[in-house]
Parts: structure tokens; sequence; C-alpha cells
């Protein structure tokens, strides 16, 4: 059947695929519509072709199987189109006067003849001008959504490539639509690619090759290697594009005087001499790093008979007692303008570093506490009683559209407006990837103390680069490591246990301990109930902390104990389907068991995580009357919280993060985020939870290693539990492989270091 009418109110709206939820006015009754659509917008006169169908939820509804946009005919369709927003700047009253003054003619007057809307009173030539844009831009845009469809481009993608290229776009994609993946975020290589076959571009084209090469240098740089081997670049890019290695390496060179790739020799894993290939940013950001390094390690004046004293004083003043090691950390980061503090979990790194800030204080030095995340941050505070923020708050995040370039973050501290510090403390350095480090350091000017301090065991940064390791390996910069486990420490088995996972010793599974449980079970579905009924019933009580407190890690993110699978249970369990709580389809369309082909559903109550970073996202803290009390901007990979509102009318989330901070996503942007009942052990870097649970059955060797098993079990404050094979345990213990990284910051500072003694 057929049905006419205005599109009232777009509900829901999926940009990845178009799905969508309307309110239809038709003859006067408002109809609910759910259909595939390609464009369309609020106030426009649509056909309709399709039948009533019943949701078992929403009711009677229209599901649209064709549809097409009309242009209004009469004056009074005329007059509700322009008065429904579909054009800015125009009103109910004056899409009234226009109508009035032009009647049927309307339409093409706007089109053909706009400036005699100026001839109405209220419009300007300027306005007229305006309005005239608008209604072009609208077919435009329409006309730009049906042609990149054809090339199998989704209905987001096609605004953010319009908005970029407008009526260029026809151009570029039939010379060179490799372009897109240079200049469009979300726009891979793969994306390009197949484009480029629709349109008819040689496989073997310069520019396909180009991009080819650029693409897996990107790839790699998601695994967190900065640079690759120039042979494992080659033989990845052949991979990819299917072409002879010869018209590859033909490109590496070229690139290579373009500058936009940079070949460098340095060891491999062998201690070879070896090719690797950076993408010029990457190369340039470790180079700066280490040069910013070296101007930092200064010495400073201090004898260590007023240092000794100083230390003996807090000591007493706080009545701790400092060990060898922790005694030399303080001194160190006395004498240095850079220090490095590495140890394990229960070595006394907070008493070191409360002891450097009371020593620090007691000099009058200005003092910053900053950590990679929000939690870190919020843990830092707690342990020092010192205020601490995150290093992206600390360097003041611009918040403008033009704050991040190439998808990374502008900030406000740099080198020509630095942080006026005496001494910076980072916690959780082992997080901190490429980027941020060099952002970091342009912000701190030589003579200012800058104190690293982290654990080396744990999993590297998400981010690329291993930055904590390479500058601990460099054997340049002054380093202390605690090794002693304290007595209060050591009555923990979280963290007697952490040590011997990371040394490789067997665990005990006896489940004699308070705070070390490991159940085992074989069965997945068995894993699964255990999980839930801990996260559900035991844990809180355990621990006397809230449902939402106890974390779920699992090491990976498919099969039955992956972290879709468990987030799918969790909630279905924790945060039921309740017609009190509003709820939405999440993810890339409806859920799958409505027929579609998304993660499912997103209700008021879900705990959530952001995912990528969004350095232009918005927050504030409210007070209890709902008055703001404080803003900012910057929601980062890996912050969690809780989805407090859904406005299916303003088509916003809110959700309400560490410290209350209330940021609110519009609904094309909900692919930020996602379930966090349960997330991967690499997510939960730089947490801590009051409980942890994690099931461990089976996995990919590389992944199942020693590295990951500390990371997870050090996650946990209070208690936790292992549900899974023991003998899964006790492999991972032994596999001490870690995913290999490439980097070349180590062999950069040792180089940039020599050059600079040379030129003396």
């Amino acid at each position: 059947m057929k049905l006419e009418g205005y599109v009232e109110h777009i509900i829901y709206r999926n940009a990845e695929n178009g799905y969508s939820v309307l309110n239809l006015m038709a003859d006067e009754n408002e109809i609910t519509v759910v259909g595939v659509f390609s464009y369309i917008g609020e106030g426009e006169l649509v056909e309709l072709e399709g039948d009533y169908t019943e949701h078992p939820m929403y009711g009677q509804q229209f599901k649209a199987e064709r549809f097409e946009v009309k242009t209004p005919k009469d004056a009074l369709a005329m007059e509700r189109y322009l008065a429904s927003g579909a054009v800015k700047g125009v009103g109910a009253a004056l899409a009234a006067r226009i109508v009035r003054r032009f009647g049927a003619k309307t339409f093409e007057i706007m089109e053909r003849e706009p400036e005699r809307l100026s001839e109405v009173k209220g419009i300007s030539d300027r306005k007229a001008r305006e309005i005239a844009e608008q209604m072009e831009e609208k077919r435009d845009l329409r006309d730009a959504m049906v042609f990149l469809q054809e090339y199998g481009i989704s209905m987001n993608l096609a605004v953010k490539i319009y908005q970029q290229y407008g009526q260029e776009i026809y151009r570029i994609i039939k010379e060179n639509p490799y372009r897109l993946a240079d200049d469009i975020a979300g726009v891979g290589f793969r994306t390009a690619d197949e484009i480029a076959k629709r349109v008819g571009i040689r496989e073997d084209s310069d520019f396909r090759i180009r991009s080819g090469i650029l693409y897996t240098l990107l790839n790699a740089s998601a695994e967190g290697h900065t640079c690759i081997p120039e042979q494992m670049l080659l033989n990845r890019t052949v991979e990819l594009l299917g072409v002879p290695p010869e018209s590859v390496e033909r490109h590496v060179s070229d690139l290579s005087i373009d500058r936009k790739l940079i070949r460098k020799a340095l060891p491999d894993s062998r201690g070879q001499e070896t090719v690797f290939v950076y993408a010029a940013s990457y190369y340039y950001a470790e180079l700066s790093i280490a040069a910013m390094l070296y101007h930092l390690n200064l010495s400073m004046d201090e004898t260590d008979a007023v240092i000794d004293t100083r230390i003996s004083k807090i000591e007493k003043a706080t009545k701790t007692t400092l060990d060898e090691h922790q005694r030399e950390a303080v001194a160190e980061a006395v004498r240095n303008g850079l220090l490095i503090l590495t140890g394990g979990p229960g070595t006394g790194k907070t008493t070191t570093i409360n002891a450097m800030i009371h020593y620090f204080e007691a000099e009058n030095l200005s003092i910053f506490l900053a950590a990679p995340t929000g939690r870190a941050a919020k843990r830092m505070t707690e342990a020092t009683g010192c205020q601490a923020q995150t290093i992206h708050r600390m360097l003041e995040l611009s918040g403008g559209p033009e704050s991040a370039v190439g998808g990374r973050a502008m900030f406000a501290r740099n080198e020509e407006n630095p942080l006026e510090a005496d001494v910076i403390i980072i916690d959780e350095m082992s997080m901190v990837d490429l980027h941020l480090m060099q952002a970091l350091l342009k912000a701190v000017v030589p003579g200012t103390r800058l104190i690293l301090v982290g654990d080396v065991n744990q999993l590297p940064s998400v981010g690329p680069g291993s930055i904590l390791q390479d500058m601990i390996r460099s054997e340049t910069f002054p380093v202390v490591r605690l090794t002693k486990i304290f007595r209060q420490a050591a009555e923990s088995d979280i963290i007697v246990n952490a040590h011997k996972i990371n040394r490789g010793e067997p665990v005990t599974l006896d489940n004699k301990s308070r705070d070390f449980f490991f159940l085992q079970r074989q069965d997945p579905n068995i894993i699964l109930r255990v999980v839930l009924a801990l996260v559900q019933e035991k844990m809180p009580r355990y621990v006397n902390a809230e449902i939402s407190d106890i974390q779920v890690l699992t090491p990976m993110r498919k099969g039955a104990l992956g972290v879709d699978n468990l987030n799918r249970v969790l909630q279905r369990y924790l945060n039921p389907e309740d017609k009190d709580k509003a709820e939405i389809p999440f993810g890339h369309g409806v859920a799958a068991e409505d027929g579609g082909t998304g993660k499912g559903i997103l209700r008021v109550g879900d705990k959530v995580m952001q995912i990528r970073n969004n350095y232009q996202l918005e927050w504030e803290v409210r007070n209890r009357y709902g008055i703001a009390i404080d803003k900012g901007v910057g929601v980062f990979n890996g912050d969690m919280g809780i989805v407090r509102a859904i406005n299916t009318f303003a088509e916003e989330v809110t959700v309400e993060f560490d410290e209350g901070r209330m940021a609110s996503y519009p609904f094309k942007q909900l692919d930020e985020l996602e379930l966090a009942y349960a997330i991967t052990v690499h997510k939960s870097q730089g947490s801590e939870y009051p409980a942890v649970v994690i099931p461990l059955l089976s996995g990919p060797r590389p992944l199942m290693n020693r590295n990951l098993l500390y990371t997870a079990v050090t996650r946990a404050r209070s208690c936790v539990t292992l549900v899974g094979s023991a003998a899964t345990f006790q492999a991972m213990i032994e596999n001490g492989t870690e995913q290999k990284r490439y980097t070349g910051l180590c062999e950069t500072i040792k180089s940039y270091i020599s050059s600079q003694m040379s030129d003396m």
C-alpha cells in the first residue's frame, strides 16, 4: 500500500545504514514509520510504499519498503514545508508571507529567481541568498547521497564526504578516490579501494599503491608500532594489493624522497641492523621526544647530607620508614630534572611519591600531579591527598573544531605557553603513548623536575609506542626500581600472586585466600552463570561495593566468553528491560533478535565505555539543583560511565562519567560508546576496581600471556576471582612472550645524545 505525508519528527536514525524511525503526518493522522531512508529531513513531503506491522512493544507501525521525496504542490503544502524548520531562518510567519506572495510558483522562484525573495517583507538581499543556498545545498546533498550510495558508502560517511568536497566529489571519486582515505576520518583504504574498483581504476595505479603503503603503516600503528621492518611493509602491502613486489618497492622509494616515509637502520630483535620504515609524523615525533628528554635531563645542585637530613625529617613527620630504594628515589628526584620510578604492586610507589611531595612542598615548590586517565588520576588523588588530574586536562585540551588535527589532540599548554610548575609527577606511565608524550614534553620547560612513575611489566599503551620501556632500555636517564614487597602488601594474595605471575612462578589455587580465588569450570555456559552470580550477588556483599563497581575482565572480544557476548548476558540480568526505562537500538543497526544486524539495545542505567578519544565532546558537573559548577571538553578512550537519560525527541543520550561529568551524545555519535559490564584487559589499564571477575578458558597463545594475566590481576583492589581452566591459567604464567612492538625511540634517544656529546 501507498502512504503520503510530511515528516513531522525523526525519532531515531542510524547514520551508517539509514535505518530510521519517524513520525509522519498523513491526512492529519500521526503515523509511526520505520524503514531505511538514504536521506530524509524533517518537513519533507514523502510517498511511501509498504505495509502496516504490529511491534510487540511499540504497537502499530508502517514499515516502508520504498520511498520518494516529493516536491510540495499546493500552497498549503509549501507553507508547511518551509515552516517545518527545513530551511534555517524561516519560521511559520515568514513561510506564510513567502507563499502568500508567490503562491504555487514559490519553489520555482526560490530555485530559479531567489533574488525575488527580497520582495517579501522581512527578507533582505542577504537572507534571500542564504535561503537560496540552502535550497540548492539540500538538492545537491540529496543528489550526492544517491551518487555515493552507488559505491556502497554509508549515510554517515556520505555526509562527511559532501561536507569536505561539495560538488568536487564527482571528480574526486572518478579520478582518485584514495584521497578520501587521506582527507576524511572514518574512510579507510578498503572503503576507498572498493570505490576505486567500481569506478574502474586499475589495480596497479600509482594512487592505489601509494595509498596501500600508507594504509599498511597506519594498520601497524594500530598494533602499537611506530615503525616496521621494510621487508614486513613490502610483504604486507603486496598481500593487501595483489601487485608485484617491485611496484611496491618503487613507490616506497618515491614516498621516501617525498619525505612521506622515513627509512632508518635500527637493530632488530637479534641485534642486527635492519631497515625500518616510519610514517614521517611518527619519526619526527620520536626525534622531538628524544631532544626534549635530553634538555630536561639536568643535574640539580644539592648535597647528599642535606637530602638525607630532609628525608629523615619527612620520615619522622609522616611516621613512615623508607627503604634504601625509596630513599634513593627521593634523592634522585631532588638531584635530577628527569627521573623514572618503576615497580610492581605493593612495592611502595605511592609512599615514595608522597615523600617526594613532602620534600618539594617544604621547598615551596609548586607541584602538578597527573595520570593518563580519569580513574588513574582519581586513584592518585586518593593515595596522595593532593589533587591530581588527567594529563589532557593539565595540558588544557582545546575544545574547538580545529583541536584535533589528524585525529590528535591540541592543547593550550605547549612550548609557547608551558606549564607553570616546578615539579610534575606523572603516574601510570606505561599507558602514555607517543603522541601524548610529545604533547606533555612540549609543555615542560628545562629546569622543571619531571618524575615518571609506572609499572614496566604492565601492558603497553593502547596507542603507538613503548615510551616507558624505551626510556628505561636507553640507559640514559636516572631509573630507580622498587622491588621490596612491604609487609602490609605481602598479606594480600593479589599482590603476592601478581609478583609470582610476573616472575613466571606457579600459583597455588587452593582457595584458602581471602582475596584471590580460582573457580575451576570447563563449560562456557556454566562459566557465564558463575560470572553472573559473582557480579550480581556475591562480590558486592563481599567487598561492600555496588554492582556497577564489580568489573568483568576478559582477554578477548569474540566467543562465548568474549566482551560482546558477556555484555549481552550481563545487561539482560543486571539492567533488564523495563517500561519505565527508555531504550534505543544500539550499534550499527537494530538488535539481531529483531532481524537486524546491530549489537543490541542501549537503555537508561547501562554501564558504558568511551572507545575512542573525543577531544571536542563537552561535559559539565552539576550540583543537586542542576546548575553547572564545572565545565570542560574531552572524553577519552577507556572512560566509563552510566547512561542517565535517553531523549528520543532531541536524539540525545546523556552519560555520567567519573566525578559527575555529564556528557551528551547525539544518536549519530553513539558508535563512540559500547557496553562495559565486561571489558577487555587492555581497556582496564590504569583503572582499579574493588573486585574483578576474570573468565578464563582458552584463546590464541600470543594473546594469552603472562603480561596480560599480570595486568588483569593487578586491577583488583580487594578481591580477584578467576573462573575457568586452571591449565589455561598456568599456561599463561609460563608464556612469557609479549607481542613485539617495533619502535625506534630507544635508539633515537641514544643517537641524539651521542650527537650532542660529539658537538661539545
